[in-house]
């Protein structure tokens, strides 16, 4: 069969689940016959072999039972950079690059500070991409979960930035700072999403439910990261936090009830929806 054809049949099928139908079908087609997603839009008279038309309908089989497309593709795109993803981790979004943003400007404001914790990095994006950009930074990256540690390694690694970031399966951060050990930026995106919503959205048991419960009222995970803040973040340091869109006035108000002497920005995406709590500190 032709690739117009083909794709013709995956748009039809994508239709029902997907916002973009026909952009999935191509970047699925492009994926499957290891061709940039241009070339399969050049060439849409070319005949596609069996074996890769069996590949495209497991692929539509997967993505009707309700898996989404990056897992499919097991990659997807993140501040420019490729990670690999699986099941065990959260897919990539672009609302987390205003924190990579923010981070990377403080950080080159700030020349001397340098050593930065990723909580609950998942598949690495934060600290790879931090890494990436500020080459004589030192992360501790965290998470709870064992296979998404597997997943950061593999992508630091695809990107020789290794050697930068320290991988830690931990709860947050480890039980005791016995090292005294101070991060001058903490960096996460915690799960946010108060539990009886998740349970109401399509993500819910396609993505890993570990990051992205953020409990009763989506703020238990900030309860406990301001709690550990004194312990942990050096003076004069900053910390980063993602939010859920309508939850980002109470992150806010819970801050300013857990610190004192700090300057907090709640910073909207392009949509915007709250999304960035930046908490800069001027003494702990």
């Amino acid at each position: 069969m032709k690739i117009q054809d083909l794709l013709k049949t995956a748009i039809t099928r994508l239709e029902p689940f997907s916002d973009n139908p026909q952009l999935d079908a191509q970047v699925l087609m492009a994926h499957i016959i290891n061709k940039p997603r241009v070339w399969v839009m050049a060439h849409s008279e070319y005949a596609i072999r069996k074996e890769k038309q069996d590949q495209l309908e497991n692929a539509l089989i997967r993505m009707e039972a309700g898996e989404p497309l990056p897992y499919v593709l097991g990659k997807w795109e993140f501040f420019g950079l490729e990670f690999d993803i699986t099941k065990d981790v959260l897919i990539p979004r672009p609302e987390t690059e205003m924190l990579i943003e923010k981070a990377i400007a403080w950080l080159k404001d700030h020349p001397e500070k340098r050593n930065i914790t990723d909580i609950g990095t998942g598949s690495g994006v934060i600290a790879v991409t931090l890494a990436m950009h500020i080459p004589d930074a030192h992360i501790l990256a965290t998470d709870i979960s064992p296979a998404a540690l597997q997943i950061a390694k593999y992508n630091a690694e695809k990107f020789s930035v290794q050697h930068q970031i320290d991988f830690v399966e931990c709860d947050l951060l480890p039980r005791s700072n016995s090292q005294h050990s101070t991060f001058n930026l903490i960096c996460s995106n915690p799960p946010y999403i108060p539990t009886r919503t998740l349970q109401e959205l399509p993500i819910f048991g396609h993505e890993p439910t570990l990051a992205l419960d953020g409990g009763a009222d989506g703020l238990e995970i900030y309860r406990r990261l301001y709690e550990m803040t004194p312990e942990w973040l050096a003076p004069h340091g900053m910390m980063l936090l993602e939010t859920e869109a309508v939850l980002g006035v109470q992150a806010l108000s819970l801050a300013y009830d857990s610190f004192s002497d700090v300057t907090i920005h709640l910073h909207q995406d392009l949509a915007g929806h709250d999304r960035l709590l930046e908490i800069s500190f001027k003494d702990l």
